[in-house]
């Protein structure tokens, strides 16, 4: 069995790296819940990343994994958004490009 180190810069740096590999496993399962946020909570889950960082209170290496996880809920929003804007933009246009009438939502 391998012996603890007794330096202190060893042990930040063990304890570093075990936090990196939980914030790894934690970023996984919540990448993985993503395709379950509505939108509201995505956004709200991301504004608090964005105040996270911003307060520069974070370490580097959860700064890091914080920015993955905004940008995986800022993809989720985006995607979202993108999805309600096809719904509303079901409009009947003419050739000349003037809208003539709306389709319902669900109209295919």
């Amino acid at each position: 069995m391998e012996s603890l180190p007794s330096d202190g810069a060893d042990l930040t740096r063990l304890a570093g790296l075990a936090n990196a590999d939980i914030m790894a496993e934690d970023s996984k399962t919540e990448q993985g819940d993503l395709s379950q946020l509505s939108f509201e909570d995505a956004l709200r889950a991301l504004e608090t990343i964005v105040r996270r960082l911003e307060s520069g209170d974070v370490p580097l290496d959860e700064s890091i994994s914080l920015y993955a996880q905004g940008e995986e809920l800022r993809k989720r929003c985006l995607e979202r958004l993108q999805a309600a804007e096809a719904r509303i933009q079901k409009l009947t246009i003419d050739p000349t490009g003037a809208v003539t009438g709306a389709e319902p939502f669900g109209a295919d």
